[in-house]
């Protein structure tokens, strides 16, 4: 149940995110979420297996803080990934034209 509510915040954590960070208007709503979510699931099970026990505190901060530290890298990224993949797309159609 603990992995169900770890991973529910770090969904919140990613959506968060979303708005912090500019260039929010270049992918979709649920694209950080999910990549908060799924960090936070992975890392909680890896820590689990590490011999973290749920109870603690520290799982839930390790857990939280990888997840938003993984969603800010990928909303300060994402944009500027998408801009030059863009501009080389309109130069490959406009060149056939």
């Amino acid at each position: 149940m603990e992995l169900l509510f770890s991973t529910i915040i770090g969904a919140i954590i990613g959506l968060a995110v979303r708005y912090i960070v500019k260039g929010h208007r270049s992918y979709g709503v649920v694209l950080l979420p999910a990549i908060a979510a799924a960090v936070t699931s992975v890392v909680w099970v890896a820590l689990l297996w590490a011999g973290w026990t749920f109870d603690g505190g520290w799982i839930w901060l390790v857990s939280f803080v990888v997840a938003a530290a993984v969603s800010l890298i990928v909303a300060i990224q994402l944009p500027k990934h998408r801009a030059v993949a863009d501009e080389a797309l309109m130069q490959k159609i406009a060149r056939a034209a």
